[in-house]
């Protein structure tokens, strides 16, 4: 039969194709489709948090041996139970209770391929008809794209950049009704930079708990944090209020293509189990992939033997190129930092658009910047805040110099006269 004779009824899913569009990987494709293909300099990539591919950004000898010794014990070539092995359950219920007034147990741990999963697993866990969940303005996209998907409405609060990017307690309060099912909270922040205080985070939990609503903790840059506010996490307050803790150690370990993470119920009052979330999200690991069985058998050695010394090195060199972001910054005339980052790998400057002449918006600036000057940088549009950009400064020194000094001749180039 010949084709055109055929009446073809089928279609692709345009809900997909929108919602990839607005990616921050859609952004990125899109920015490096404007690279001038004729400038021989190197492209400076300001725009996404894997510094993995620079020399300064080494993963620890360690986590490599650990991984080696899996694959050549030939134990774990066989698919892992849905939620996880047993060792490596364990050992991340161990390494979180560290920092916590309780205990984790293995139960309390689910395993995932990286955060990026962590967060479909609990969206489609909470996309009953009607609900909605809160989520922070600016903040990770994934969290907007996999809501629409799942037909789950999001409602923004704010993220106030004149303290420091804390969230607006207040606005929460008028957002969140009977059919709210979470709050997101992402600290270290991405992509603010900002590393939320003690004192706040209670005050997160006690606004959640007078809400009746839990705290999803996006915390995937959990100890990358070198400024005034040490490192806390939210299950810290699972007293107060119950606590699903996503994390992984693409960021710490600086290896995020082994996509390796996990959830963690932080709640020792047993909430999200008496009122199904935890039945909901064993169910949808009955669907779903798990990581790479090797990865997940090296995960008790890669936490138990890396040396404390090689989280030191990451951390001074991540506080010295926050520096140099920080301080470049202030010499382009078209751009201001509010809040100095305190941890993560971002910093988000906002746009001075009357300064400049044929930018029309954050969007036109990046796609200009790219095309003029083979720097890409993400645009606060990306993040749910227009006419802001946000700056990785998670490579080499040289490098963040060479394309912060590029962004400062395109500014004057475009400046008005």
């Amino acid at each position: 039969m010949e084709e055109h004779s055929a009446k073809w009824i089928i279609r692709g899913n345009e809900l997909l194709d929108e919602t990839a569009a607005t990616s921050i990987r859609g952004y990125l494709n899109m920015l490096y489709d404007h690279l001038d293909k004729d400038d021989q300099r190197p492209v400076v990539p300001l725009s996404h948090g894997d510094p993995s591919a620079f020399a300064c950004f080494r993963t620890s000898p360690e986590a490599v041996h650990a991984i080696v010794h899996a694959v050549q014990s030939a134990e774990f070539n066989s698919y892992a139970p849905t939620i996880g092995i047993l060792p490596a359950r364990r050992a991340v219920a161990e390494y979180l209770s560290a920092d916590l007034p309780y205990n984790l147990s293995a139960d309390d741990i689910y395993l995932t391929v990286g955060c990026t999963q962590s967060i479909e697993v609990i969206l489609s866990a909470l996309a009953r008809p009607g609900a909605n969940i809160l989520l922070p303005r600016p903040g990770y996209p994934l969290y907007e794209s996999r809501a629409s998907f799942s037909k789950l409405e999001v409602r923004h609060f704010d993220l106030v950049p004149e303290k420091g990017w804390e969230v607006d307690l207040e606005s929460i309060e008028a957002l969140a009704d009977e059919n709210t099912a979470a709050i997101v909270i992402i600290s270290p922040g991405n992509p603010c930079g900002n590393v939320f205080s003690y004192q706040h985070l209670k005050k997160v939990a006690e606004t959640a708990r007078k809400l009746g609503i839990f705290v999803i903790a996006d915390e995937v840059y959990g100890h990358i944090a070198f400024g005034s506010n040490p490192y806390v996490p939210m299950g810290e307050f699972g007293s107060i209020v119950p606590v699903l803790s996503l994390g992984s150690i693409s960021k710490r370990w600086i290896v995020p293509g082994w996509r390796f993470g996990w959830i963690a119920t932080c709640d020792p009052n047993g909430i999200l189990k008496k009122y199904g979330i935890v039945a909901s999200i064993k169910s949808y690991f009955n669907i779903s992939s798990n990581p790479a069985t090797f990865v997940q058998a090296a995960i008790p050695q890669i936490f138990e033997k890396t040396k404390e010394d090689f989280f030191s090195k990451t951390i001074n060199t991540m506080r010295e190129a926050a520096d140099i972001c920080y301080e470049k910054t202030k010499e382009i005339p078209c751009v201001t930092c509010p809040h100095k980052p305190d941890g993560s790998m971002f910093a988000m400057v906002k746009l001075n658009l009357s300064l400049l002449e044929d930018i029309s918006d954050d969007m036109d600036f990046c796609l200009k910047l790219a095309r003029e000057e083979s720097v890409i940088i993400l645009p606060g549009v990306a993040v749910g805040l227009k006419n802001w950009l946000r700056i990785t400064f998670s490579i080499e020194p040289e490098s963040l110099e060479q394309g912060l000094d590029r962004m400062k001749a395109f500014c004057q180039r475009h400046s008005r006269k």
